[in-house]
This record gives structure tokens, sequence and C-alpha cells, in this order.
């Protein structure tokens, strides 16, 4: 049986130093794993690392496309427990150099959601879903 979770996610940075460099400035602290080459910071639940794309590529045994213009078919989600903190996260994601792609606005199945890029344009989205569950870590355990 595959174990249901995730516990690590990885985004390939082609400019290490900028995508850590905004990170840190949403607040994000990172962990002791860290090096030079390598960022990991802690979230509720999951661990969120950055590595060099060319390295992930070569570990991966894939062929890479030097893009940070395309949508690459994943994007990431920040659920929040009330509707506002759609608005006040976006803001300080705005504050912090985030490319906000899709303003805070009441989503049709009930929630409130806003999008951003970080500068390497991986999609995240911020979101509050009224069925949404959190335990005491702040990790989301259903909706």
């Amino acid at each position: 049986m595959v174990p249901q979770r995730v516990s690590l996610i990885t985004i390939g940075a082609y400019d290490l130093p900028t995508l850590r460099s905004f990170y840190q400035s949403l607040g994000w602290e990172e962990t002791s794993i860290s090096s030079d080459n390598y960022a990991v910071f802690k979230t509720a639940g999951v661990l969120l690392s950055l590595f060099p794309i060319e390295e992930l590529a070569k570990d991966a045994n894939i062929e890479i496309t030097h893009s940070t213009e395309v949508f690459r078919g994943v994007t990431f989600a920040i659920n929040v427990e009330e509707p506002g903190y759609v608005d006040s996260v976006t803001e300080e994601i705005r504050k912090a150099g985030g490319k906000i792609v899709r303003e805070p606005s009441d989503a049709l199945w009930g929630g409130r959601i806003a999008y951003f890029a970080d500068p390497e344009n991986n999609l995240w989205e911020v979101a509050w879903n009224p069925t949404s569950v959190f335990d005491e870590s702040g990790a989301m355990s259903s909706f």
C-alpha cells in the first residue's frame, strides 16, 4: 500500500536565491536542513523545499524546459480559517513582491479565493472554504 500523504513538496528553482528571498519575505522560516543550495521551509503538515531545477531534473532523470513564463499545471494552496484572511494574506503577499494574478473574490462554491505567483510564476491559491477543518498545528485535515 502507498501511504496516503504528502510529506515534502519541492519546487525546482531557476534562481534559488531570489526564490528563497521571496518565501523568507512572506515571514516563512527555514529549517536547519537548509544549505546554500537547498532551502526547506516548515509549513503546517508539509515541508516545502526549493532546489536548483537543473539538479532536480538530473536527480529525476528528465529534461527540463528553461522557462518561468509557462504554467506548470500545478498549484499550491494556503487555506485560511476566515474569509477576511484571504484579503489580508493577499495584501501581505503583495507587500512581499508576489504577483497577484486574481484579486480576492467570492467563489461560486461559497468560499473566498485569490491567486498569486512567486517570482518564478509558481502559482498559489489563498482560499477560505467554509467547511475546512484544521488540526491544532494549522494543517487542513478535510473540507
